[in-house]
């Protein structure tokens, strides 16, 4: 995990993430309904949004049904 400063731009975190992992995470959000998770402050839900628009800009939100099957099998040591 790399964390950087850019000048002028709040503190980020680069974060790999194995691709099915991405997938079955995405998949997940996408059928989640947020406002159904238990918080305890707002800033989680918050949080999971803003991971879910980052997932939304890597090639993941194309998945079909079997690439997503696939990966939660994958991800299970399937």
């Amino acid at each position: 995990m790399e964390i950087g400063f850019p000048w002028g731009s709040k503190p980020t975190v680069d974060l790999r993430m194995w691709r099915p992992d991405a997938i079955v995470l995405f998949d997940w959000l996408m059928s989640t309904d947020l406002n159904a998770v238990p918080i305890t402050h707002p800033a989680q839900k918050q949080a999971l949004v803003d991971l879910l628009a980052r997932l939304e800009d890597v090639d993941v939100m194309e998945s079909t049904e079997e690439e997503i099957a696939a990966a939660q099998d994958e991800v299970m040591g399937l």
